[in-house]
This record gives structure tokens, C-alpha cells and sequence, in this order.
């Protein structure tokens, strides 16, 4: 039996189906019967939905089994949701930031006084991009001293001084350091030594000691970085940009 078709060859309109036919006695009923939100599906998203199942939701699992990256596969199972209609969109509540305890140095070379000064112009909220250009919103708290994320639900929050460390690590590394990667490796393993970007904000700011699972918030903090003009964010690494390393040299 041929696989039911979810949208039109022609023009790519959903279809509905209009007659049922039942194979015993040949009864036929005609109306507009809505199809299942699985027929939709395209053939690929068919695919990756049953090797999440076959995988029982385990995104480790199925990156191993369909040889891609975790962001890739949530951006595919992101794309499923939305097709089977169970997304759920966030909404935006501009609530209004207090500023009152937000004070930041404008003489200071610091990334974290830099940062704060630039939020403070932009009315304490910005949106900064991912090396993958997604796009997330970055709002200062209330206690002057740390900065809030919806992609980053830690408790308390990080403090501006993260970037300070970051900073440090990149200017022991001659301006340039891996980014490295927390979700799939623990701290000291290859790849997420306290060299790389998590690493050092894993042992240098939040206390982790070598073996530890690690939160891996690199993907944000140097998105920030990038919009405060202190880092330029590439893909597996981020370097001093020069105008920063002229700050520093002016010390």
C-alpha cells in the first residue's frame, strides 16, 4: 500500500481526504476527513522521529545512531514538534528592568565593566547571535552584578565577572582559545580541558573540580562577547578582537 500523501505534489497544500472506502464490503463515505498530523510529516522527519523513539527520547543515543551533532538534533526535533503542532511558542513579556544597582566603570578595560556599560546604553536588555546566527535575549538582574538568559537556566545567575575569566584564559593563550564542550565531555577529559573556554569558566568561576559534569554556557557567553566587541565568536573558538587587544595594550 502506497504511503498516504500530506501535501499536494502540485502546489504543496495540505490535503484532506475525501472519500473512505472500506475494503470488506466496499462502503464508501465522502466528507472532509482531516488526516493525522503524522501524515504531514515529510519523509526524513518520519525518520528522525522513529530513531528518537527507537532511542526512547535519548539525544546522546540518537546522535551516536544518526551521526549528528546535538544542535542539529534539536533543531530537528524542533521542526517535528512544529509540524505535528506541539511546539510551544514563548512569549515575549517585555517587563521592565531595573537599572538602579547597575553601575559600571567607562574607564575600565575590563570585558565585565565593558559589558555592563553597554547594557546599561541599550536600556538593560540586548540581543546578541550564535556562531550559528540564532538569535537570544540577554537582560541585566536587578543586583547590578549578574545578567539573566532563558538558554541559560542556571541559579543564581552568572555574574559578569565570567568574562573577566574568559578574558584572562585568552590572553594566556596569546588571544585565542577552543571553545571546547561541556555537554558531552566532563571536566579534564580531552576536549574540555580547563584550557578550552568551558573548562576555565568550570574551574576558574564556578569551582568544578576535574571528573565533574559541567553546565556548558559557552554558546551564549560568547555570543555577549562578540556584541560587546571584546571576542570575535568562530566556530570551535573565539580570539581578542584587535580593537580590545589595543585596549589592553594601553594599560
Amino acid at each position: 500500500m502506497n504511503k498516504l500523501l500530506g501535501h499536494c505534489p502540485s502546489c504543496g497544500n495540505t490535503l484532506i481526504a475525501k472519500i473512505l472506502q472500506c475494503k470488506g464490503c466496499g462502503l464508501e463515505l465522502s466528507n472532509d476527513f482531516a488526516l493525522s498530523p503524522f501524515d504531514y510529516l515529510a519523509d526524513e522527519q518520519m525518520d528522525f522521529l522513529l530513531a528518537f523513539l527507537r532511542n526512547q527520547g535519548n539525544m546522546k543515543a540518537l546522535q551516536d545512531e544518526l551521526n549528528i551533532s546535538y544542535p542539529f538534533a534539536k533543531k530537528k526535533l524542533e521542526q517535528v514538534l512544529s509540524t505535528l503542532g506541539l511546539l510551544k511558542e514563548e512569549v515575549q513579556v517585555q517587563e521592565e528592568i531595573n537599572l538602579e544597582n547597575l553601575h559600571a566603570d567607562s574607564e575600565s578595560v575590563l570585558a565585565s565593566e565593558i559589558i555592563k556599560k553597554k547594557l546599561i546604553e541599550s536600556g538593560g536588555r540586548a540581543i546578541v547571535s550564535s556562531v550559528n546566527e540564532k538569535a537570544y535575549e540577554i537582560r541585566a538582574s536587578s543586583d547590578g552584578k549578574s545578567f539573566f538568559c532563558n538558554q541559560l537556566p542556571i541559579s543564581p545567575p552568572y555574574e559578569f565577572t565570567v568574562f573577566d575569566i574568559i578574558v584572562d584564559l585568552l590572553k594566556q593563550q596569546g588571544g585565542r582559545a577552543k571553545k571546547g564542550n561541556g555537554r558531552n565531555f566532563k571536566l579534564g577529559e580531552p576536549g574540555c580541558e580547563d584550557t578550552t573556554v568551558v573548562g576555565a569558566v568550570a574551574k576558574n568561576y564556578s569551582g568544578k573540580k576535574e571528573g565533574a559534569s559541567i553546565f556548558d554556557p559557552v554558546f551564549i557567553l560568547a555570543a555577549i562577547l562578540e556584541w560587546a566587541g571584546i571576542a570575535n565568536n568562530y566556530r570551535g573558538y573565539i580570539e581578542l578582537c584587535s580593537s580590545y587587544r589595543l585596549l589592553l595594550a594601553g594599560e
